[in-house]
C-alpha cells in the first residue's frame, strides 16, 4: 500500500503527459484530483498504523556500500507526508476553478502530479542517494510549474533563476553527501556511525563541521536562505496555487526536513558544539531578519506573503542551527497550513479583482468576499501568532530554543515585524474604502474555491492537536495550550507592538506613508547579482574573445594556415610556374646536388 502511495503520482502524471492531450484537459484534471485524494487517505491510514513499510529493494552494491531503494517510516516522514498530502489535495481542487479557463490545463495538472511524486520520495527516501534523486526531480518539476505561463519573459525567467539558484546548492549538497558517506561510514540514514562522523581532534570537528554546511547548501537552495534566496519571490510569477504547494508548504519545507533527518541520523549528541550549528543558526536568523524588513514595502500581495515565507523558513533554520529540529520541525508543520491558506486566499483575491496583485488598488474586499477575508483574517492571526493559535504554539518553541542567546531578540524582532506587515496588508487591501474598480466589482468565489479555505482555517487554529496521531509525535511533546509564563508575554508582547505601529500607519489609509527604498529594492542584492553576472560575463567574454581570436586563431590555427600557405605559394611560383627554364634549372641544380652528394659524401 505504501508502494502505492509513492508510485500513484508518478503513474498520474504519465497518463495526463502522453495520453490527455489538452483536448482532454478537464479528464487531466479530474485524474490529478483524484490521485491527490487517494495519496491522501492513503497517507492518513498509513499514519493510523493501518499498514506499515515494505522491504528494500536491492539497488546498488560495491563492496561495503549499499543504497537501496526503500522507505522510511518515523515521526519526521508521518508528518511531512500528511502536509505534503493534504495540502496537495486541497491544492488540487482549488486548482480546479482556478485553472479551470487555462490554455494548457492538462499540462498544469500533469506537473502537479510529478511535483507530488518527487516530495513523496523526499520524504520517504531511506538514504541519501534516493534523497538527492528525488531533490532534483523535485527542482525540475518546481521549474515546469513555475514557468507554466511560459510565454511571459518574466514567468521564463522566474523558472530559470529558481532551476539555477538551486543548482548551486545542490552542488555543495552533493559534495556534503559524498563526504557524509566517507565520515559517517553509510549513505542510509539509519546506519549512519554518529561517533565516526565527528572523528578525533580539531581535524575530526573541522571536517564533521565542513560535511555539514556542504549538505546544508542543499538547504540554503531549497529553502531559500541567504545568499541563495532571490528566486523564490520571483517565483510568485507561477501560478497562485502552485505558490500555495511549492513555495509555502511543501519544497520550501524540504531543506529543513532534510536537515532535521540528517541531524536525527547522525545523533544530536554528537552534533553538540560543532562549529557548523552557530553559522546554520545565524544564516537563518539573519534570513528571516532581513526578509521579514523587505516585506514592510512590498505592494504585492503574492511577494509580501513570499517574503514572510521567507522569513518563517529563516526561523524553522534557526531553530535546526540551535540543535532544535523538532522545534523547527513543529513549526513547518503548523505553518504549512496557515500559510497554505494565506496563499490560496490571495489567490481567490487576485481571481475576483480581476488578476489585480497590488494591494493599493484593493480595499473594502471584507463586504464583497466575506467568507475568504475571514479565511484570510484567521490565516494572519495564527501566522502573527495569536494565542491558542497553532503559530503561536510553534513560534514558542523556537523562541525558547533561542533564549539566552542574541538570536532571541533577532528572532522576536521579526515577530514583531511579521504582524506588521500581515495587518498592514489587512488594513489596506481586506479592510477600508475600494480603491479601484476591480476590488469595487469583487464577489465572492465559487465553493471549489473557498472550500479549501474554509479546511485550512480550521486547521490553522487547530493542526497542532493533530501531532498526537503521530506516533511520537513531531518533535518533543510541546503544550498545546499556550503557557502563561515568560514566553507568553514575549510574544504577546511582540504581537501587539506590531499591530499599533500597522494600526497606525495604515489604517484607512489610500497610500503609503513610509518609503524606505532599501527595503522596497530587497536591499539591492537582486541588482548586486546581475551587476556581478554582467559583469563576470563580460570580463570573461572579452577574455576569450582575445584567446579565441589573437591566440588560437591568430598564432596557432591561422599562423599555421598562413605557414601552409607561403610555403605553397613559394613551391607554386618557383616550382610550378609552367616556364621551361625555370624547370631546366631546377633540374640541372638537382644533378650537380646529386653528384656532389654521391661524389664527396
Amino acid at each position: 500500500m505504501l508502494w502505492l502511495l509513492f508510485i500513484l503520482p508518478l503513474t498520474s502524471a504519465a497518463v495526463i503527459h502522453f495520453l490527455l492531450k489538452q483536448e482532454r484537459a478537464g479528464l487531466a484534471s479530474k485524474l490529478g484530483t483524484l490521485s491527490s485524494l487517494v495519496c491522501l487517505i492513503l497517507g492518513i491510514s498509513w499514519i493510523l498504523g493501518l499498514f506499515s513499510i515494505p522491504a528494500s529493494w536491492s539497488w546498488i552494491s560495491v563492496g561495503e556500500f549499499n543504497a537501496n531503494i526503500g522507505l522510511i517510516e518515523d515521526s519526521l516522514s508521518k508528518g511531512m507526508m500528511i502536509i505534503v498530502c493534504g495540502i496537495g489535495f486541497l491544492v488540487h481542487v482549488f486548482s480546479l476553478a482556478y485553472m479551470e479557463d487555462d490554455d494548457a490545463k492538462a499540462r498544469y495538472f500533469g506537473n502537479l502530479s510529478l511535483f507530488m511524486f518527487s516530495m513523496t520520495g523526499i520524504v520517504l527516501a531511506e538514504n541519501f542517494i534516493m534523497m538527492f534523486i528525488f531533490w532534483e526531480l523535485v527542482g525540475l518539476s518546481s521549474y515546469l510549474l513555475i514557468g507554466h505561463w511560459y510565454k511571459k519573459d518574466t514567468a521564463a525567467d522566474a523558472a530559470k533563476k529558481a532551476f539555477l539558484s538551486n543548482r548551486i546548492g545542490d552542488f555543495g549538497f552533493l559534495i556534503g553527501i559524498l563526504m557524509t558517506s566517507i565520515l559517517a561510514g553509510s549513505v542510509v540514514f539509519t546506519d549512519m556511525d554518529g561517533a565516526s562522523f565527528i572523528g578525533q581532534g580539531t581535524l575530526g570537528t573541522c571536517l564533521a563541521s565542513l560535511a555539514v554546511l556542504l549538505v546544508f547548501c542543499g538547504a540554503i537552495g531549497k529553502s531559500a536562505q541567504l545568499p541563495l534566496h532571490v528566486w523564490l519571490p520571483d517565483a510568485m510569477e507561477g501560478p497562485t496555487p502552485v505558490s500555495a504547494l511549492i513555495h509555502a508548504a511543501t519544497m520550501v519545507a524540504a531543506g529543513v526536513y532534510m536537515m532535521a533527518r540528517f541531524f536525527q541520523s547522525i545523533g544530536e549528541t554528537f552534533l553538540t558544539n560543532l562549529p557548523a550549528l552557530e553559522i546554520i543558526a545565524w544564516i537563518g536568523a539573519i534570513t528571516s531578519l532581513v526578509a521579514a524588513l523587505m516585506a514592510t514595502q512590498q505592494n504585492d500581495i503574492k511577494k509580501i506573503l513570499a517574503y514572510s515565507t521567507l522569513s518563517q523558513l529563516g526561523y524553522m533554520v534557526m531553530a535546526v542551527g540551535l540543535l532544535d529540529p523538532n522545534a523547527g520541525m513543529f513549526h513547518l508543520y503548523t505553518h504549512a497550513w496557515f500559510k497554505a491558506l494565506l496563499f490560496l486566499g490571495s489567490g481567490a483575491i487576485i481571481f475576483a479583482c480581476h488578476h489585480e496583485q497590488n494591494i493599493w488598488k484593493m480595499g473594502g474586499l471584507l463586504k464583497r468576499m466575506p467568507i475568504t477575508s475571514i479565511t484570510f483574517i484567521i490565516g494572519t492571526l495564527a501566522l502573527t501568532a495569536v494565542p491558542l493559535s497553532s503559530g503561536f504554539v510553534s513560534k514558542e518553541g523556537i523562541l525558547k530554543a533561542a533564549a539566552g542567546k542574541p538570536l532571541f531578540w533577532i528572532a522576536l524582532t521579526v515577530a514583531a515585524l511579521t504582524t506588521f506587515y500581515m495587518f498592514r496588508l489587512i488594513f489596506v487591501a481586506i479592510l477600508g474604502k475600494a480603491k479601484d474598480d476591480h476590488s469595487k466589482n469583487a464577489k465572492e468565489v465559487e465553493i471549489k474555491m473557498f472550500g479549501p479555505l474554509v479546511i485550512l482555517a480550521v486547521l490553522a487554529f487547530v493542526s497542532q492537536y493533530f501531532t498526537g496521531l503521530i506516533p511520537e509525535t513531531i518533535g518533543n511533546p510541546i503544550h498545546s495550550f499556550p503557557k502563561v509564563d515568560e514566553f507568553f508575554f514575549y510574544s504577546l508582547g511582540a504581537f501587539a507592538v506590531g499591530f499599533v505601529l500597522a494600526f497606525l500607519f495604515y489604517y484607512n489609509r489610500a497610500k503609503d506613508p513610509i518609503s524606505i527604498p532599501l527595503f522596497r529594492n530587497k536591499f539591492y542584492i537582486d541588482e548586486l547579482y546581475a551587476g556581478i553576472v554582467k559583469w563576470f560575463q563580460d570580463i570573461l567574454a572579452a577574455l576569450v574573445h582575445f584567446l579565441d581570436e589573437f591566440i588560437i586563431n591568430g598564432l596557432l590555427v591561422g599562423g599555421a594556415t598562413r605557414l601552409a600557405q607561403g610555403t605553397g605559394n613559394i613551391f607554386r611560383k618557383y616550382g610550378q610556374s609552367g616556364n621551361l627554364q625555370h624547370y631546366a634549372l631546377i633540374s640541372g641544380v638537382g644533378i650537380l646536388l646529386a653528384i656532389y652528394f654521391t661524389v664527396f659524401a
